[in-house]
């Protein structure tokens, strides 16, 4: 029933649920530099992805522990996405699950993500212990 994911596109941290669960787990340092760096990410992807917002929804995810993009890239499509670690417990990847808006629902998202998180810890755990 979703038929937007295309292969090899790439998007700017914080705008796809995996990219936004890495940056909010970055250092404060790395994300303010990441900022200046690429100011023109709301004039690519549109005001729901300004700073400010970004902002609010790196804070959102630090909480949860896992990101959520409620149809900002199309919607009625969504995305939930939780940051794997190195060794050195920086994040460096996602795991993401994206599908229909009805599949997402707030009875369902919150199961979705702790399953989310439990394998993107045990991946994280794995990474740590391989050598």
């Amino acid at each position: 029933r979703s038929f937007v994911l295309s292969e090899g596109v790439r998007f700017p941290l914080g705008v796809a649920s995996a990219g936004l669960a890495i940056l909010s787990f970055l250092p404060p340092h790395d994300v303010d530099a990441y900022f200046e760096r690429h100011p023109e990410i709301s004039q690519g992807w549109g005001a729901a992805h300004s700073e400010q917002r970004l902002r609010t929804r790196l804070r959102d995810t630090q909480e949860r522990g896992y990101a959520v993009n409620p149809g900002l890239i199309v919607e009625g499509s969504y995305g939930i996405g939780a940051a794997v670690f190195t060794r050195e417990g920086h994040p460096q990847w996602a795991l993401s699950l994206t599908g229909v808006e009805f599949r997402f629902g707030p009875d369902r998202l919150p199961e979705l993500g702790r399953t989310l998180l439990a394998h993107a810890h045990q991946l994280t755990t794995r990474i740590a212990s391989s050598r």
